[in-house]
């Protein structure tokens, strides 16, 4: 019988490839915010057992979106907290509203999904938890002092919530990207690609599947030595 694999942000770069490569291996519930975007799954060959829209920021869609799971009787085994959101700004042009959007879809949705989904696990006594977080989490990066802070906290919210659900069989694990090939980076000029070319050891942006590679690891039973960790993503842009 197929474990239940609930993944966020199911319908970008990303989330599309870990759906993909997981799909024969996993049952899917995949969230987003676009209902047309989910339905467009099954044009891209995607087979999900669920679909779930979802605005991340609304602490009650939140909420509401776990209480149809528990209506549906489906257990989360594998929760991919993925989603994310930029609203970049110089840090001294920074408003409360920009800050805020990306705290509460970034973080503060990992906390509310985390907390409620870790709950059913710890029934089950097994479970995995892998956050999607970014390079810049680390480095920090001009223009995203919000997402930066987001990304960060939650690498080391994970390390908390890693010691206490250890005893329970259930790790909690985060997954670091650099820069990949995904609607973010398509925005880039080429100048700015070049520049960030050059600071990359293997010389090329990741693709989305090596993502996706990374998380079929961090849920199988052959990870289940490993928690409160993350594993960067990135070429060698960032040896941390």
């Amino acid at each position: 019988m197929k474990k239940n694999l609930l993944i966020t942000g199911a319908t970008g770069g990303i989330g599309k490839a870990i759906c993909r490569l997981l799909q024969k291996k996993y049952d899917l519930i995949v969230v987003g915010r676009d209902k047309q975007r989910l339905e467009n799954l099954d044009k891209e060959e995607i087979s999900v057992k669920k679909k779930f829209v979802c605005d991340l920021s609304q602490t009650e869609q939140i909420k509401n979106l776990v209480e149809n799971l528990v209506k549906h009787s489906i257990q989360i085994d594998v929760l991919v907290n993925n989603a994310g959101v930029t609203d970049d700004s110089l840090f001294i042009r920074m408003t409360t509203e920009k800050w805020d959007n990306v705290i509460k879809t970034n973080l503060n949705s990992n906390f509310l999904l985390t907390n409620l989904i870790s709950k059913i696990m710890i029934k089950k006594k097994w479970g995995r938890i892998i956050n999607i977080t970014s390079v810049v989490g680390h480095t920090g990066n001009i223009g995203q002092s919000n997402y930066s802070a987001s990304k960060a906290a939650i690498i080391s919210m994970s390390k908390s919530i890693a010691i206490e659900l250890a005893k329970r069989n259930i790790t909690v694990n985060c997954i670091s990207p650099g820069f990949i090939q995904t609607n973010m980076t398509e925005i880039l000029s080429d100048d700015q690609k070049k520049n960030i070319l050059q600071k990359i050891p293997i010389g090329e942006i990741g693709t989305p599947d090596d993502v996706a590679y990374c998380v079929e690891f961090l849920a199988s039973e052959q990870s289940r030595y490993i928690t409160g960790e993350t594993i960067h993503v990135n070429g060698g842009l960032a040896m941390l």
